[in-house]
C-alpha cells in the first residue's frame, strides 16, 4: 500500500477557514467516519468544540488534507461513527488508510513535541519544514519513526511462527522486535530471532515495508532460512514457537498487517516449491 499518486505531503498549520478539505478526524485513537465509511463532512465537524490538534497534513489532488484530533470521550454527532483504523481497514480504500495513518502518526507526535525538549518552552509547527519549532531556543524536533524488523524463518518445509500472551488466543505469526540504538538491521534481525527463540538464522532476504501508526513504527519484513539452533521461547515475551507445515497452520494475523503478507508471500513459496 502506498499514498495516491496525486497526494502531496506537507505539514502546516491549519488556517481558520478551509473549503472542502479531506477530513483525517480522530476522537482519541478511533478514525472518525461516516455510516457510509466515508471520511466525514467538514461542515458535520464543525459543530464539535475546538479540537486537541489541528493542521494540515498535505494535498490530494489539489485539495487540502486536515488533521484533527478530539478526546476519546468526544459525544459525536448522530452522522459520524468513531472506529480503531485496524478495525477500518478495508472498510476504506487503501490509499484513503494510509494517508489516515500518517495523520495518526503525526496527530500523536504533535500532542507529544508541544512543550521543547531542550527548554520546555512551547514549541509550534515549522513553516520551512515538516518539524516542530521552540519558541525560545529554535530547537527543531521531527517526526520520530520506530524501525523494527519482522522475520519469516523457513527450514525445509516449514515456517517458525510464535505467539506472544497478547496475541488473540490461536493465533500465531512471524517474529518481530525494534532495532537498537547503533544497531543494524541484519543485526536486529539476527538478535531478535536468537532472543525470542533460540534459533539461528542464515540467508536473509527483504521482503517489504509498511509504516505502522501504533504509535510510529516503520515494519521491515524480511524472510530467512534456518542455520541452527533448537526452539527455547523466551521468558515473559514468547507464550510458544513451533515449526508449522501448511497442513496444520495456526490462525494467521488480520490482512491488515504486513505480517498477513509476509506469511501469505511464505505459504506461497512453501506452495510451489521455489
Amino acid at each position: 500500500m502506498n499514498w495516491p499518486a496525486d497526494f502531496l505531503p506537507h505539514l502546516s498549520a491549519a488556517p481558520s477557514e478551509i473549503s472542502e478539505a479531506f477530513e483525517f478526524a480522530f476522537a482519541g485513537e478511533d478514525l472518525l467516519l461516516n455510516h457510509q465509511h466515508a471520511l466525514p463532512a467538514s461542515a458535520v465537524l464543525a459543530a464539535l468544540p475546538p479540537p486537541e490538534s489541528d493542521f494540515l497534513l498535505g494535498q490530494l489532488g489539489g485539495r487540502p488534507c486536515r488533521a484533527r484530533r478530539w478526546p476519546a470521550e468526544l459525544a459525536l454527532p448522530e452522522e459520524v461513527q468513531a472506529l480503531n483504523p485496524r478495525a477500518a481497514f478495508g472498510l476504506i480504500a487503501d490509499e484513503t488508510w494510509m494517508l489516515a495513518a500518517r495523520a495518526k502518526h503525526l496527530l500523536g507526535w504533535d500532542r507529544a513535541s508541544r512543550f521543547c525538549g531542550a527548554c520546555g518552552a512551547p514549541t509550534l509547527i515549522d513553516p520551512a519544514e515538516p518539524a516542530k519549532l521552540c519558541t525560545v531556543c529554535t530547537h527543531r524536533s521531527y517526526p520520530q519513526i520506530a524501525p523494527a524488523v519482522m522475520c519469516l524463518v523457513r527450514k525445509g518445509k516449514e515456517l517458525l511462527l510464535a505467539r506472544s500472551p497478547h496475541f488473540r488466543p490461536g493465533m500465531y505469526s512471524a517474529l518481530a522486535g525494534f532495532v537498537e540504538a547503533g544497531e543494524s538491521v541484519e543485526g536486529c534481525l539476527n538478535r531478535e530471532v536468537f532472543e525470542e527463540t533460540g534459533i539461528y538464522i542464515t540467508n536473509i532476504r527483504w521482503f517489504a515495508s509498511q509504516p505502522w501508526p501504533f504509535p510510529q513504527s516503520l515494519m521491515l519484513a524480511f524472510h530467512a532460512d534456518y542455520a541452527g539452533g533448537e526452539i527455547t521461547p523466551q521468558a515473559d515475551e514468547i507464550e510458544d514457537a513451533q515449526w508449522f507445515s501448511l497442513d496444520r497452520l495456526p490462525q494467521l494475523p488480520a490482512p491488515v498487517s504486513i505480517a498477513a503478507r509476509l506469511l501469505q508471500d511464505g505459504i506461497r513459496q512453501l506452495q510451489s516449491g521455489e
